[in-house]
C-alpha cells in the first residue's frame, strides 16, 4: 500500500510562516497559527512543506489503510486561507450561518482574509472540531 505524502515533518513552521510572499497571507497565518495554538494547547508542526498541523490522531479506513493525521491545522493556499476542520460542516450549520464569506468543501474551509469571517465564531468552530477529533 503507498505510503501518504503528506507526513509529519521537523521543517520550521516559523520559517514556513515567514516565507510566505503576500504580507495579507502571511499576517492572517500568523494569526491563525496562534488561534490554533490557543485552543489546541498544541505547539505547530509542518505537514508536508505546506500544511501546519497541531495534535495527531490515528486513523483506519475499512479498507485497512491508516496511518497519523493533524487534529485541526491549515495551509496558506495561493487562492485562500485553506483551515482543515476534520470532522466536517454538517454538524455546524448555526456557527456557519453566522461565519461570514466562506467556501467549504468536505473538510475544508476556505477564506479569502480573516477579515471576511467573525472571529469568534470561527474560534469556536476549530475549539469544537479540536474537540471532537480528540474524543
Amino acid at each position: 500500500m503507498a505510503e501518504l505524502k503528506t507526513q509529519k515533518n521537523k521543517q520550521s513552521v516559523t520559517a514556513f510562516l515567514d516565507s510566505i510572499s503576500d504580507d495579507k497571507r502571511k499576517n492572517d497565518s500568523k494569526t491563525i497559527n496562534k488561534l490554533m495554538k490557543k485552543i489546541t494547547g498544541q505547539k505547530p508542526s509542518m505537514w508536508g512543506d505546506s500544511i501546519v498541523g497541531f495534535g495527531t490522531y490515528r486513523y483506519k479506513y475499512a479498507s485497512g489503510r491508516e496511518g497519523d493525521w493533524f487534529r485541526v491545522g491549515f495551509s496558506p493556499r495561493k487562492q485562500n486561507l485553506t483551515l482543515y476542520i476534520m470532522p466536517g460542516f454538517e454538524k455546524h450549520d448555526t456557527l456557519m450561518n453566522k461565519l461570514g464569506r466562506y467556501k467549504t468543501a468536505k473538510s475544508c474551509l476556505y477564506i479569502k482574509k480573516l477579515e471576511d469571517v467573525d472571529m469568534n465564531v470561527l474560534e469556536e468552530l476549530i475549539k469544537k472540531s479540536y474537540d471532537y477529533m480528540s474524543k
